[in-house]
């Protein structure tokens, strides 16, 4: 039986970003189709691309406009918070804007646009691992007085995405079919136009148009990744325990340099990898829950995903 996976945000690069790339002028200016009549600078769809746009993190998915619920004061809180001046920020507004968009330029509800990626769409017919809400459960109180939407087995897993909110979640997959998907992805040239340095981000980050770049410092990603020979090809690399007797290496301060790797993290687990050079490719399909039923926190996430690579790294070296 394949296991079925919420992809959460890896649904930025695999279907909101080509799907943008695709059907979308990514240097005229949005400003006004979006509502941001009092903002300055432009409004570009390569900045929404690059995370570089200005915006916040986070906001609920309630109906409302982004420029909207921009306009009123908020009580602090991580996901609440501006951006960093100057900075590339992670924020789920780009590509829910970016969602907008498409819908707009071409007239097909954005599900059924990123139905033809070859991932589903929610709602599914069958339910991925159940997770506790996380901290977006708490700022939505913040934000606002509507009600937190019901849960729903088949519908994603964070709050946004439970209202409905498109472009940065939404699809999920079985490990048969993200293969599938990602060979297309690769072929189609995909990966190739997200891997460009676009914007510099906060914390040492550095954004592309639709991935990050995977530094090769102490403890990164891309350290571990630099063991794997050219010509690896594409690999899909699916763990369902839920065993928390591993543990990563210590993140040092400095990031280190590029490591030729790019890639994208999904809160509910899985995550992507990409070498432009030689077109390598790896997915990861694993779940962000504990034993216990809790959410993993960051560092046992990040613990769980350096096993199942380094498992990987040890196999392709020989």
């Amino acid at each position: 039986m394949n296991r079925f996976y919420d992809l959460a945000s890896l649904a930025k690069p695999l279907v909101t970003a080509p799907l943008a790339q695709a059907f979308l002028d990514l240097d005229a200016d949005r400003r006004w189709a979006l509502g941001f009549h009092d903002r300055e600078a432009p409004l570009t769809v390569r900045q929404l691309l690059s995370h570089s746009s200005g915006l916040p993190p986070w906001r609920p998915f309630t109906g409302e406009s982004v420029a909207a619920q921009l306009r009123r004061p908020l009580p602090e809180h991580p996901l609440l918070r501006p951006a960093a001046p100057g900075m590339a920020t992670y924020s789920d507004l780009n590509y829910r804007l970016l969602a907008e968009l498409l819908e707009r330029e071409t007239g097909v509800p954005f599900a059924k646009l990123g139905q033809a990626i070859g991932l589903s769409p929610a709602p599914w017919p069958g339910s991925p691992a159940e997770l506790p809400d996380g901290p977006d459960a708490a700022a939505w109180a913040l934000a606002t007085e509507m009600p937190l939407p019901p849960r729903n087995s088949r519908q994603p897993h964070d709050c946004n995405a439970r209202a409905g909110m498109p472009g940065h979640a939404g699809f999920g997959t079985s490990a048969p079919q993200l293969r599938n998907t990602l060979a297309c992805w690769v072929a189609s040239g995909w990966p190739d136009r997200m891997a460009v340095s676009a914007a510099e981000g906060e914390e040492g980050t550095r954004w592309g148009l639709g991935l990050q770049t995977a530094f090769d410092g102490g403890g990164r990603f891309g350290q571990l990744l630099a063991g794997i020979p050219s010509g690896s090809g594409l690999h899909v690399l699916e763990d369902a325990s839920e065993d928390l007797g591993r543990s990563a290496p210590p993140l040092t301060e400095d990031r280190g340099s590029p490591s030729g790797w790019w890639y994208h993290l999904g809160y509910t687990g899985p995550a992507l990898f990409y070498r432009p050079a030689d077109r390598a490719c790896i997915a990861l399909l694993l779940n962000r829950r504990a034993p216990d039923g809790g959410l993993l926190g960051a560092e046992a996430l990040r613990a769980r995903r350096w096993a199942v690579l380094a498992a990987f790294v040890g196999e392709s070296s020989g």
